[in-house]
């Protein structure tokens, strides 16, 4: 059991399954589902699933789809580094390429040799960063994206995104409320899949967590490293012999893409 914000009982109860990691110097949560023993007899044998969130949320994003997949193989997710329920550093620089050594290193310290990927948003670029190493093709086995900003010239940010960046980025942090984090977050989903009021007080619960709202100026700085390492991550697309899938909502207003 893990302490956390206070949550609905469904979050509460996912939450309290996971547990913390020291990686790289830093306290990390996630969740293995091969600590349930009855599932993990069901699916002994399969390549496991690893799972990488989206900003400004955190592992939450994968709770009512996680029961099913650990059905079907072992499952482990964590928060990223200023994300969730992991450390919240203040005054500092979080970079893609730390938080891919971070994903490396909890997939280490549990032993996974290899593994498929499945990454949503943020975890896209992390994915990208992954797939750019020279161990890509041993350790990752395929991997699906959900609705990230693979291509910097198709990403749309949201006004909101792009006051982060600028000067105002420390003041519009420390004044984001519940109502508004709620009606941004809102913004992203399409009209007939809204989050319920209960989905976004518990997101929101876990994203002011030990200060992390304040961070958001910080943790947006992946935009701009999008752009700063183009060659690189989508150059990782290009020449990666690892199995790559894409599925993107035809009404993402953040996300592009274009077949050519």
């Amino acid at each position: 059991m893990v302490a956390s914000p206070p949550l609905s009982p469904s979050a509460a109860e996912f939450v309290s399954r996971g547990s913390f990691a020291s990686l790289l110097g830093w306290k990390i949560w996630y969740i293995d589902s091969s600590s349930d023993t009855a599932a993990t007899a069901t699916v002994s044998g399969r390549a496991p699933l690893v799972l990488l969130h989206g900003f400004p949320t955190s592992s939450l994003d994968w709770a009512k789809v996680y029961p099913e997949l650990s059905s079907r193989c072992r499952v482990i997710a964590l928060d990223f580094l200023g994300f969730g329920l992991s450390e919240k550093p203040r005054g500092y620089a979080y970079t893609i390429s730390e938080q891919a050594d971070l994903a490396a290193a909890l997939c280490d310290e549990l032993g996974l040799g290899h593994a498929h990927l499945l990454v949503h948003d943020y975890g896209c670029t992390v994915a990208q960063e992954l797939l750019a190493r020279t161990d890509a093709r041993g350790r990752w086995l395929s991997c699906c994206f959900l609705n990230g900003g693979l291509f910097p010239e198709t990403h749309r940010p949201r006004l909101v995104q792009q006051l982060l960046l600028t000067p105002l980025g420390p003041c519009l942090s420390a004044l984001m409320t519940k109502h508004t984090f709620a009606r941004s977050l809102s913004a992203v989903f399409a009209p007939a899949t809204q989050p319920s009021v209960e989905d976004l007080r518990d997101f929101w619960a876990l994203v002011r967590y030990r200060g992390g709202s304040l961070n958001a100026h910080r943790l947006i700085g992946y935009i701009p490293q999008r752009v700063e390492n183009r060659e690189r991550w989508v150059g990782a697309l290009q020449k990666t012999s690892v199995p790559l899938g894409l599925i993107n909502g035809s009404l993402d207003p953040v996300r592009m893409y274009v077949c050519i």
